[in-house]
């Protein structure tokens, strides 16, 4: 599957790397000889660099000077009315600047029909597996990284015109069910426990969270306590074969649920992450289908008996080049009982056979990392990733590191807990309405409540986002709340900057002639160094829906806000003499704000504000 699709307008780094793969070719070099296209290091260097053309020389012990040249001689002709500067230099890069007329024409032809906001019209179906709270308990700084890694992850994919379906793996099947309702069957005040009056008695899930800690300690005490609890997993489990206690078991099981769930879609609205119910499936949605696995691993011989329980063993080099790997993947249990492993093979099924995935994305724990090497490794050996069509899909796990407090450490509280994430969400709007209280003293309560939410969510989301999903990252209120560095209020205030001097143009012109110009003009470098990045924004999307980084959104995001300021600096808008400048200078200005919203906003999730 290609994710790097180009536009019908290519972007000016695929049309270079188009003309120099043909003069390689032309030149006999080796099919597989890369160009290496990368951007200019230093303004003076151009706006690009081929690098390729000294490997090449390597390999044909030529001089990697001559053969630059004789690339140029090539080149030159055919990009004459592209680029301004093709020169070489040091031992064999080839610099290149594009002209401005040109870069001129291309933003205007990618701003015409929007196809600058790009949206291919791709048919592969893209499942993300995001967020998998384990029910019964509030959700914790452990869920926030996977759930809004994901959400950026499937609104990249989104915005490029896959489909794409969410996938919420929750915990919803196991002992900790068993152990609630033991523990809360006997307690006084819940003998009608299931009926009507449950819902108002339990409605909140810190409620549900206390009685699960104090069914865990009965659990690991109570020896008598521990077998009432497995007992009634196994009803749960087999509750249609139950009859009345299976009944009942089921309907207490289903408002545990509702009430996780409930809160769950509570901090999902708060972060303005797109997951909704019919997003949920959790584990307990696999349970019919799980010994349909097994028979199919069986049938494959894939399985062989250890200890009693049913394992699949690995070959060496299997999981990957130079891995030895003695683990087993525990399929069912000596008695009987099947596990995570289980479940994920028999998700992998349903995804590739039922939801027809090409590509199915899992956002989770690095930590995770062996598990789901060989949960790919058996869903392809097994046949669960081949898809009716014969087609195998893309399994991808894209791990994650951990948020860690000031000291270096794994995010916990002052007593050792792990922070709730709706704690953490509320001390964020704590921090943002006292610094906008110190910005702007006379705005009324209900503006800076308005704006701390805002701001808060934003400075959490984007934190998360800038950084490499794979590095472990300091969670700092005060450095994601701030208004200078890489930071989500940087890139808001820009943006309510770019509004404002459009709604000051609009006051003091009389909304003439904005937005109709049919002519750009580049005059000034900062203007060219802005128009080149404008123009590389369709590229960053692929590159970053291939990769699955967010970050280099955030990057690119980081990098439009600080041209545009020091565009706005030295570029007069309003207060120019030729009105040909001016208009072209502000349809750039609209270029801007228009991609900073579309990144933040569609791509990222983080909503933008009006004042700041």
């Amino acid at each position: 599957m290609n994710t790097h699709k180009q536009n019908t307008i290519d972007s000016p780094s695929h049309t270079l790397e188009v003309a120099f793969k043909a003069a390689f070719d032309e030149l006999g070099l080796a099919p597989d000889t890369p160009v290496v296209l990368t951007e200019a290091t230093k303004p003076e260097f151009g706006d690009f660099q081929v690098n390729g053309v000294m490997g090449a020389a390597k390999k044909l012990k030529q001089n990697p000077r001559q053969l630059a040249e004789q690339v140029i001689d090539i080149i030159k002709p055919r990009l004459q009315d592209m680029v301004s500067t093709l020169e070489i230099a040091g031992p064999g890069f080839i610099n290149i600047k594009l002209d401005d007329e040109y870069l001129a024409n291309h933003l205007l032809q990618l701003n015409s029909g929007s196809i600058l906001l790009n949206k291919n019209n791709n048919t592969e179906t893209i499942v993300v597996d995001m967020s998998g709270p384990n029910l019964a308990k509030e959700m914790h700084v452990g869920h926030l990284r996977s759930t809004i890694i994901g959400d950026a992850i499937a609104r990249i994919y989104e915005y490029l015109g896959y489909k794409v379906i969410r996938q919420n793996h929750v915990g919803d099947w196991g002992t900790q069910f068993g152990m609630l309702v033991t523990y809360l069957s006997e307690q006084p005040g819940f003998k009608n426990f299931g009926q009507d009056g449950f819902a108002s008695e339990l409605p909140f899930i810190s409620s549900l969270e206390e009685c699960y800690r104090a069914a865990k300690i009965c659990f690991d005490t109570d020896s008598g306590f521990a077998d009432s609890a497995r007992r009634n997993v196994f009803i749960l489990q087999n509750w249609q074969s139950e009859g009345e206690l299976g009944k009942q078991m089921s309907g207490y099981w289903s408002m545990f649920c509702e009430i996780s769930l409930r809160h769950c879609q509570e901090i999902y609205n708060k972060l303005g992450v797109k997951l909704i119910e019919n997003d949920v499936k959790g584990e307990s949605f696999y349970n019919d289908k799980l010994q349909q696995i097994v028979n199919t691993l069986n049938a494959k011989h894939l399985i062989t008996q250890s200890e009693g329980a049913k394992c699949i063993f690995f070959k060496d080099d299997e999981l990957g080049e130079g891995t030895c790997e003695t683990t087993p993947l525990i399929i069912q249990k000596q008695d009987g009982g099947f596990l995570y492993s289980t479940t994920d093979l028999a998700a992998v099924d349903y995804r590739v056979r039922t939801l027809n995935a090409d590509k199915i994305i899992y956002v989770v724990d690095a930590r995770q990392s062996l598990h789901f090497k060989q949960i790919f490794c058996v869903a392809k050996k097994a046949g669960f990733a081949t898809k009716l069509d014969t087609t195998d899909a893309i399994l991808e796990h894209c791990g994650f590191g951990t948020m860690m407090d000031e000291g270096g450490k794994p995010f916990k509280t002052r007593t050792g807990g792990t922070v709730k994430l709706i704690d953490l969400i509320n001390e964020a709007v704590i921090r943002a309405k006292l610094i906008i209280n110190e910005r702007h003293p006379a705005w009324s309560q209900s503006d800076m409540s308005y704006l701390a939410n805002k701001l808060a969510i934003a400075a959490i989301k984007y934190a998360d986002l800038s950084k490499n999903r794979n590095s472990d990252y300091i969670f700092n209120l005060d450095k994601m709340l701030a208004f200078d560095g890489n930071t989500a209020p940087y890139l808001l205030y820009a943006y309510t900057r770019i509004c404002s001097i459009i709604k000051k143009f609009e006051q003091t012109h009389n909304n003439h002639n904005i937005g109709n110009t049919q002519q750009l003009v580049i005059t000034e470098q900062i203007e060219h160094k802005l128009a080149v990045h404008l123009a590389k924004f369709t590229d960053t999307v692929h590159i970053a829906a291939s990769e699955c980084y967010p970050h280099y959104i955030c990057q690119y995001l980081y990098n439009l806000a600080g041209l545009f300021m020091q565009f706005y600096e030295e570029c007069p808008v309003i207060k120019v003499e030729s009105e040909i400048i001016q208009q072209s200078r502000l349809e750039i200005i609209k270029m801007t704000q228009k991609i900073l919203k579309t990144g933040l906003v569609e791509l990222l999730g983080i909503e933008i504000v009006d004042k700041m």
